[in-house]
Protein backbone atom coordinates (compact mmCIF):
# COMPACT_ATOMS: atom_id res chain seq x y z
CA UNK A 1 0.00 0.00 0.00
CA UNK A 2 1.55 3.07 -1.25
CA UNK A 3 0.84 5.30 2.04
CA UNK A 4 3.31 8.24 1.18
CA UNK A 5 2.55 9.06 -1.97
CA UNK A 6 3.84 12.89 -3.02
CA UNK A 7 1.17 12.36 -6.14
CA UNK A 8 -1.76 14.24 -5.43
CA UNK A 9 -5.32 14.08 -7.66
CA UNK A 10 -6.56 17.67 -7.91
CA UNK A 11 -10.10 16.88 -8.77
CA UNK A 12 -11.33 20.27 -8.18
CA UNK A 13 -9.00 24.28 -8.25
CA UNK A 14 -8.04 25.43 -5.06
CA UNK A 15 -11.39 27.33 -3.95
CA UNK A 16 -13.68 25.94 -6.07
CA UNK A 17 -15.45 24.29 -3.28
CA UNK A 18 -16.24 28.21 -2.27
CA UNK A 19 -18.69 28.60 -4.78
CA UNK A 20 -21.94 30.58 -4.07
CA UNK A 21 -23.72 28.35 -1.14
CA UNK A 22 -26.98 28.40 -2.56
CA UNK A 23 -26.03 26.92 -5.74
CA UNK A 24 -24.04 24.15 -3.46
CA UNK A 25 -26.72 23.28 -1.34
CA UNK A 26 -29.09 22.75 -4.76
CA UNK A 27 -26.56 20.06 -6.16
CA UNK A 28 -26.08 18.51 -3.01
CA UNK A 29 -30.20 18.60 -2.15
CA UNK A 30 -30.43 17.20 -5.68
CA UNK A 31 -28.09 13.95 -4.83
CA UNK A 32 -30.20 13.62 -1.24
CA UNK A 33 -33.40 13.79 -2.80
CA UNK A 34 -32.11 11.21 -5.55
CA UNK A 35 -30.39 8.68 -3.47
CA UNK A 36 -33.31 8.29 -1.26
CA UNK A 37 -35.93 7.76 -3.71
CA UNK A 38 -33.54 4.94 -4.97
CA UNK A 39 -33.15 3.16 -1.69
CA UNK A 40 -34.72 3.57 1.52
CA UNK A 41 -35.19 7.11 3.27
CA UNK A 42 -32.98 5.84 6.23
CA UNK A 43 -29.17 7.11 5.80
CA UNK A 44 -28.32 4.21 8.35
CA UNK A 45 -29.68 1.59 5.42
CA UNK A 46 -28.85 3.57 2.58
CA UNK A 47 -25.25 3.47 1.45
CA UNK A 48 -25.77 5.93 -0.98
CA UNK A 49 -28.16 8.40 1.10
CA UNK A 50 -25.81 8.37 4.05
CA UNK A 51 -22.94 9.43 1.71
CA UNK A 52 -24.75 12.05 0.37
CA UNK A 53 -26.07 13.53 3.72
CA UNK A 54 -22.36 13.25 5.04
CA UNK A 55 -21.10 15.37 2.23
CA UNK A 56 -24.28 18.04 3.25
CA UNK A 57 -23.09 17.85 6.66
CA UNK A 58 -19.60 18.39 5.62
CA UNK A 59 -20.66 21.98 3.50
CA UNK A 60 -22.72 23.14 6.77
CA UNK A 61 -26.10 22.42 5.29
CA UNK A 62 -28.56 22.87 7.75
CA UNK A 63 -30.28 19.63 9.31
CA UNK A 64 -33.73 21.54 8.01
CA UNK A 65 -32.62 21.38 4.05
CA UNK A 66 -31.44 18.00 4.65
CA UNK A 67 -34.78 16.50 5.75
CA UNK A 68 -36.45 18.78 3.53
CA UNK A 69 -34.51 16.73 0.62
CA UNK A 70 -35.21 13.58 1.83
CA UNK A 71 -38.67 14.06 2.36
CA UNK A 72 -39.20 15.45 -1.05
CA UNK A 73 -38.20 11.92 -3.08
CA UNK A 74 -41.40 10.54 -1.42
CA UNK A 75 -43.83 13.34 -2.34
CA UNK A 76 -45.37 13.39 -5.99
CA UNK A 77 -43.71 16.29 -6.46
CA UNK A 78 -40.46 14.81 -6.96
CA UNK A 79 -38.46 15.89 -10.26
CA UNK A 80 -37.40 12.95 -11.87
CA UNK A 81 -33.66 12.83 -12.30
CA UNK A 82 -31.63 11.06 -14.39
CA UNK A 83 -27.81 10.41 -13.87
CA UNK A 84 -26.08 11.15 -17.03
CA UNK A 85 -22.23 10.80 -17.35
CA UNK A 86 -19.73 12.97 -20.20
CA UNK A 87 -16.39 12.28 -21.24
CA UNK A 88 -14.27 14.42 -23.05
CA UNK A 89 -11.01 15.87 -23.37
CA UNK A 90 -9.53 19.30 -22.33
CA UNK A 91 -6.76 21.71 -22.84
CA UNK A 92 -2.89 20.16 -22.46
CA UNK A 93 -4.44 16.39 -23.32
CA UNK A 94 -6.11 16.11 -20.07
CA UNK A 95 -8.81 13.48 -19.93
CA UNK A 96 -12.22 14.68 -17.85
CA UNK A 97 -15.28 12.82 -16.69
CA UNK A 98 -18.75 14.95 -15.67
CA UNK A 99 -21.27 13.25 -14.16
CA UNK A 100 -24.78 14.64 -13.80
CA UNK A 101 -27.87 14.54 -12.39
CA UNK A 102 -30.79 15.86 -14.53
CA UNK A 103 -34.16 16.57 -15.35
CA UNK A 104 -33.71 17.22 -19.25
CA UNK A 105 -31.01 15.20 -21.17
CA UNK A 106 -31.18 18.19 -23.81
CA UNK A 107 -30.92 21.06 -22.07
CA UNK A 108 -27.63 19.20 -19.78
CA UNK A 109 -26.12 17.79 -23.13
CA UNK A 110 -26.11 21.05 -24.91
CA UNK A 111 -24.79 22.52 -21.73
CA UNK A 112 -21.98 20.30 -21.56
CA UNK A 113 -20.70 20.14 -25.26
CA UNK A 114 -21.04 23.73 -25.48
CA UNK A 115 -18.97 24.30 -22.17
CA UNK A 116 -16.26 21.83 -23.80
CA UNK A 117 -16.02 23.94 -26.86
CA UNK A 118 -15.83 27.11 -25.54
CA UNK A 119 -13.14 26.70 -23.43
CA UNK A 120 -10.46 24.63 -25.17
CA UNK A 121 -12.13 21.51 -25.28
CA UNK A 122 -13.78 18.41 -26.64
CA UNK A 123 -16.89 16.14 -26.04
CA UNK A 124 -15.73 12.62 -26.62
CA UNK A 125 -18.10 9.60 -27.20
CA UNK A 126 -18.87 7.07 -24.01
CA UNK A 127 -15.93 5.32 -23.25
CA UNK A 128 -13.69 7.57 -24.57
CA UNK A 129 -11.60 8.42 -21.43
CA UNK A 130 -13.22 6.49 -18.58
CA UNK A 131 -10.74 3.62 -19.67
CA UNK A 132 -7.85 5.50 -18.33
CA UNK A 133 -9.58 5.89 -15.16
CA UNK A 134 -10.32 3.18 -11.75
CA UNK A 135 -14.02 3.42 -10.60
CA UNK A 136 -12.41 3.36 -6.66
CA UNK A 137 -14.69 5.18 -2.97
CA UNK A 138 -13.12 7.72 -1.77
CA UNK A 139 -13.48 8.74 2.06
CA UNK A 140 -11.52 12.40 2.85
CA UNK A 141 -9.74 13.00 6.68
CA UNK A 142 -8.68 16.33 6.98
CA UNK A 143 -4.80 17.00 8.27
CA UNK A 144 -6.35 17.18 11.48
CA UNK A 145 -7.53 13.34 11.93
CA UNK A 146 -4.06 12.15 12.58
CA UNK A 147 -0.91 11.77 10.96
CA UNK A 148 0.07 10.14 7.98
CA UNK A 149 0.99 6.60 9.85
CA UNK A 150 -2.07 6.51 12.31
CA UNK A 151 -4.03 7.43 9.27
CA UNK A 152 -2.26 4.66 7.40
CA UNK A 153 -2.41 1.89 9.77
CA UNK A 154 -6.21 2.72 10.77
CA UNK A 155 -7.00 2.37 7.14
CA UNK A 156 -4.99 -0.63 6.76
CA UNK A 157 -6.95 -1.88 9.76
CA UNK A 158 -10.16 -1.45 7.75
CA UNK A 159 -9.82 -2.82 4.77
CA UNK A 160 -8.52 0.17 2.50
CA UNK A 161 -6.62 -0.49 -0.77
CA UNK A 162 -4.26 2.83 -0.89
CA UNK A 163 -3.80 6.23 1.41
CA UNK A 164 -2.38 9.15 -0.15
CA UNK A 165 -1.31 11.90 2.62
CA UNK A 166 -0.52 15.75 2.44
CA UNK A 167 -0.51 19.21 4.55
CA UNK A 168 -4.35 19.07 3.14
CA UNK A 169 -5.61 15.91 4.40
CA UNK A 170 -5.94 12.18 3.57
CA UNK A 171 -7.74 10.34 0.74
CA UNK A 172 -8.20 6.76 1.83
CA UNK A 173 -9.41 4.83 -1.37
CA UNK A 174 -11.32 1.56 -1.52
CA UNK A 175 -12.96 -1.00 -3.70
CA UNK A 176 -16.08 -0.03 -5.01
CA UNK A 177 -17.79 -2.96 -3.32
CA UNK A 178 -16.44 -2.16 0.13
CA UNK A 179 -16.81 1.77 0.48
CA UNK A 180 -19.14 1.90 3.21
CA UNK A 181 -17.21 -1.09 5.00
CA UNK A 182 -14.12 0.45 5.22
CA UNK A 183 -15.75 3.60 5.91
CA UNK A 184 -17.86 2.93 8.83
CA UNK A 185 -14.66 0.82 10.54
CA UNK A 186 -12.62 4.10 9.81
CA UNK A 187 -15.35 6.07 11.26
CA UNK A 188 -14.74 3.95 14.66
CA UNK A 189 -11.00 4.95 14.67
CA UNK A 190 -10.75 8.63 13.09
CA UNK A 191 -14.60 9.82 13.20
CA UNK A 192 -16.66 11.12 10.91
CA UNK A 193 -15.25 11.66 7.46
CA UNK A 194 -15.26 14.50 5.37
CA UNK A 195 -16.75 13.14 2.61
CA UNK A 196 -17.60 9.46 1.44
CA UNK A 197 -18.16 8.61 -2.24
CA UNK A 198 -17.23 6.87 -5.51
CA UNK A 199 -14.83 8.49 -7.52
CA UNK A 200 -12.45 8.24 -10.95
CA UNK A 201 -9.13 7.76 -9.73
CA UNK A 202 -6.76 8.33 -12.88
CA UNK A 203 -4.68 5.90 -14.24
CA UNK A 204 -1.62 8.06 -15.40
CA UNK A 205 -1.58 11.24 -14.24
CA UNK A 206 -0.84 14.28 -16.73
CA UNK A 207 1.29 17.06 -15.64
CA UNK A 208 -0.20 20.60 -16.45
CA UNK A 209 1.17 24.35 -16.77
CA UNK A 210 1.31 27.73 -18.67
CA UNK A 211 -1.88 29.01 -21.00
CA UNK A 212 -3.17 24.79 -20.80
CA UNK A 213 -3.41 25.37 -16.91
CA UNK A 214 -5.18 28.62 -17.13
CA UNK A 215 -7.65 27.06 -20.20
CA UNK A 216 -8.52 24.08 -18.33
CA UNK A 217 -8.97 25.15 -14.94
CA UNK A 218 -11.70 27.79 -16.69
CA UNK A 219 -12.91 25.23 -18.35
CA UNK A 220 -13.73 23.05 -14.79
CA UNK A 221 -14.99 26.04 -13.22
CA UNK A 222 -17.49 26.58 -15.86
CA UNK A 223 -18.63 22.93 -16.06
CA UNK A 224 -19.06 23.52 -12.26
CA UNK A 225 -20.75 26.52 -12.74
CA UNK A 226 -23.71 24.65 -14.56
CA UNK A 227 -26.60 23.49 -12.37
CA UNK A 228 -27.16 19.75 -13.91
CA UNK A 229 -23.07 19.05 -12.62
CA UNK A 230 -22.47 17.32 -10.03
CA UNK A 231 -18.90 16.29 -10.31
CA UNK A 232 -16.15 16.84 -12.35
CA UNK A 233 -13.06 14.62 -12.74
CA UNK A 234 -9.75 14.56 -14.10
CA UNK A 235 -6.21 13.20 -14.74
CA UNK A 236 -4.47 16.60 -14.76
CA UNK A 237 -1.68 17.85 -12.16
CA UNK A 238 -1.39 21.31 -11.74
CA UNK A 239 1.14 22.20 -8.97
CA UNK A 240 1.08 24.78 -6.46
CA UNK A 241 3.62 27.04 -8.24
CA UNK A 242 1.54 27.33 -11.47
CA UNK A 243 -1.88 27.87 -9.39
CA UNK A 244 -0.43 30.67 -7.58
CA UNK A 245 0.72 31.90 -10.85
CA UNK A 246 -2.51 31.71 -12.51
CA UNK A 247 -3.75 33.88 -9.02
Amino acid sequence: MAGHSKFKNIMHRKGAQDKKRSAMFSKLSREITVAAKMGTPDPAMNPRLRAAVLAAKAQSMPKDNIQRAIEKASGGDADNYEELRYEGFGPGGVSLIVDALTDNRNRTATNVRTIFSKNGGNLGASGSVSHGFDRLGLITYPAAAGSADAVLEAAIEAGAEDVESDEDGHQVWTAQESLHEVAKALESSLGEAESTKLAWRPQTPVSVDGDDAGQLLKLIDALEDDDDVQTVWGNYEVSDEVLEKLG
